[in-house]
């Protein structure tokens, strides 16, 4: 596999653009709306465990829009442009948006299987699917750790997913690292039945 060259590809391509827009929009519309009294959106679009009654099957696709907070919203955008724009540009839009969503959806899958988990926001889940993409696709390129410190594409993501592991099985944290670990594992899914059937509609 050759190394990832910039030259040609766009800094902010069609999909990733439209997801910040969104994510952005329905942040501030959450947040307007919810502090006015209009709309409970959060309990409607979260991602409800399924004890507590309140689970649609429409959460496992809105909840991805949906975020905690303006530092939630803020690392999850900037880690959806940071790896997503290099994805798009390298897959295309169609196939990225397919992946992007696959990511999301099998992350709430296995977020609700976790016991005692009752509500799940964030674009988490897809966007530690795009990591493990970007780790997969240029292993070798090298992100750097606190501005300062290189470290090879590939390595970066099997570390965080063994921290993301240690974190999910030790630490009750409130962070739901089962959700990144099913992104990435939906991930890894989809891009080995890739690699099997080059030839798919994509």
């Amino acid at each position: 596999m050759t190394e990832y060259q910039p030259q040609g590809f766009r800094m902010l391509p069609t999909v990733v653009k439209n997801l910040l827009i969104i994510n952005l929009i329905v942040f501030l519309a959450t947040m307007v709306l919810e502090q006015r009294g209009y709309a409970n959106i959060t309990s409607m679009c979260a991602l409800n465990a399924i004890p507590t009654g309140r689970f649609r099957v429409w959460q496992l696709f809105t909840y991805m829009f949906m975020h905690a907070n303006f530092s939630h919203i803020l690392f999850n955008m900037f880690a959806l442009w940071m790896f997503g724009y290099v994805l798009e540009n390298y897959w295309g839009s169609r196939r990225f948006l397919f992946y992007y969503i696959v990511c999301g959806i099998g992350a709430g899958l296995c977020n609700i299987l976790v016991p005692g988990w009752f509500l799940t926001v964030g674009a988490s889940g897809a966007v530690f699917g795009i990591l493990l993409a970007f780790g997969m696709m240029f292993p070798n390129e090298r992100i750097y750790l606190y501005i300062l410190m290189p470290i090879k594409a590939k390595w970066f993501v099997i570390g965080y997913a063994a921290l993301e592991l240690l974190e999910g099985l030790f630490r009750a944290d409130g962070i739901a690292h089962f959700a990144h670990l099913g992104g990435m594992l939906f991930g890894l899914l989809l891009i080995l039945y890739w690699r099997k059937h080059p030839f798919s509609r994509f």
